[in-house]
C-alpha cells in the first residue's frame, strides 16, 4: 500500500493542499479548526510526519540572525538585541552568523551552509539572484526566514520587518527642505551607503522623488555610494567639500555616518540627517553635527523577528507589529 501523501490528507480534511503545506511544515498561519482537522487527517492516514501538536508548541527552536559584516553601527545594535531579547523566550536560542558584505557569491554560500541547522532565519541581504536562490533552497528545506531593514519581495518568506524605506527618504528629503532657506537655491548632496541593499536603492528614489515634487529650488550635486565605508565616506565628504564650497546640505541614507560626522563637525551650518539612533549618531545629534534622525528601532526588529520565527516555527500564528518612523532631534532624544 502507497504510503500517504499531502494531496492524500489534503483530500481526506477537506482542505486545499496549500493549507496542508502550511500545517505540516509550519509555513505562514492556518486557522485553529483547519489545522485540528488536517493533523487528524493525517494521523488517520497514517501520515509518517505527523506533527504532536504538544511537541509542536513546546519544541526547541534555534534561530540565526544573518548579519553582514562590517563596522555598520546599526547592524551591530541588532546584534546585541539578539541574545538580550532571546534569553527571555523560553526553548528558543538565537545567534548572529554573520556574512559577507557585498559579495554575493559568499553570501549565498554562507547562508546555504545553514540549511538543517536552524529551524529560522532572520536575514539583512543584498537582492542578488545567487542570494535569492539560496534563501529559496532554505526555504524549501523548512527554514523559516525574514527580512530585516532591507526587503526582497520576491522571495516566498514570513514577511519584511523594517521601514518602509521610500517613505523614509521621502520624510529625509522634506527635513532638509524645511531646514534650508525657503525657495533658496541651495546645493545638497546624498550618500546611499550602499546601492547593493534594496532598502537604500528605496531611500534615494523616496529622497529624489519629493525634491522634484515639493523643492526644486535644491540642487542635487552628488549621489555618493561609499558601501558604508568609514574612512571612503569621510574622505568623499572632503572632497565634496573642496569642490562644492557652498554645500548645505548632505542625507546619509545608510552606515557610515559617524565617517561623514567626523569631517562635518568643522562645518556647523551644514544640514545633516541621516538614520539609525545609535549611541555614535546620538552624540553627533548632541554635539550640533547630525540636525535629524530617522530611526527604525533596532530593539523592535528582534523582538518581531524572534516572535515570528519562533512560532512559525512552533506551528502557531503571528501578526508581526512593523516598526515606526521615528524623527528624534536633539530636544527629544530618548532616554534609552
Amino acid at each position: 500500500m502507497p504510503l500517504p501523501t499531502l494531496t492524500d490528507i489534503a483530500a481526506a480534511s477537506g482542505v486545499s493542499l496549500a493549507t496542508v503545506d502550511r500545517v505540516m511544515n509550519g509555513r505562514g498561519s492556518t486557522s485553529a479548526r483547519s489545522r485540528a482537522r488536517v493533523l487528524e487527517a493525517a494521523a488517520t492516514l497514517g501520515y509518517r510526519d505527523t506533527p504532536s501538536p504538544v511537541a509542536q508548541a513546546d519544541r526547541p527552536v534555534r534561530l540565526a540572525f544573518a548579519l553582514p559584516k562590517g563596522t555598520n553601527a546599526f547592524i551591530h545594535e541588532l546584534g546585541q538585541h539578539v541574545a538580550d531579547q532571546a534569553s527571555t523566550m523560553p526553548g528558543v536560542t538565537a545567534f548572529v552568523h554573520e556574512i559577507p558584505r557585498m559579495k554575493p557569491l559568499l553570501l549565498a554560500q554562507s547562508l546555504r551552509g545553514l540549511k538543517g541547522k536552524v529551524d529560522g532565519i532572520a536575514i539583512v541581504a543584498i537582492d542578488h539572484p545567487a542570494v535569492r536562490d539560496a534563501i529559496r533552497h532554505l526555504i524549501v528545506s523548512g527554514v523559516h526566514v525574514v527580512t530585516i531593514a532591507s526587503d526582497i519581495p520576491s522571495l516566498p518568506h514570513l514577511g519584511y520587518i523594517g521601514l518602509n524605506n521610500a517613505q523614509a527618504g521621502r520624510l529625509a528629503g522634506y527635513i532638509l527642505g524645511r531646514l534650508l532657506p525657503k525657495g533658496q537655491p541651495c546645493k545638497i548632496a546624498a550618500f546611499a551607503g550602499s546601492l547593493s541593499y534594496r532598502g537604500h536603492q528605496e531611500r534615494e528614489m523616496g529622497f529624489r522623488q519629493i525634491l522634484t515634487e515639493e523643492f526644486p529650488h535644491l540642487e542635487l550635486v552628488e549621489i555618493a555610494d561609499v558601501h558604508e565605508d568609514r574612512a571612503k565616506a569621510r574622505a568623499r565628504v572632503s572632497a565634496l567639500l573642496a569642490a562644492h564650497p557652498d554645500l548645505a546640505g548632505i542625507y546619509n541614507a545608510g552606515g557610515a555616518t559617524a565617517g561623514i560626522g567626523a569631517e562635518l563637525a568643522a562645518y556647523p551650518d551644514i544640514i545633516f540627517v541621516a538614520h539609525d539612533a545609535t549611541a555614535g549618531n546620538e552624540s553627533l545629534l548632541l554635539e550640533g553635527t547630525l540636525d535629524a534622525i530617522i530611526d527604525q528601532n533596532a530593539r523592535l526588529q528582534v523582538r518581531e523577528a524572534l516572535q515570528t520565527l519562533a512560532q512559525a516555527a512552533r506551528g502557531k500564528s503571528y501578526r508581526m507589529v512593523p516598526p515606526r518612523v521615528q524623527i528624534i532631534f536633539r530636544e527629544n532624544l530618548p532616554e534609552e
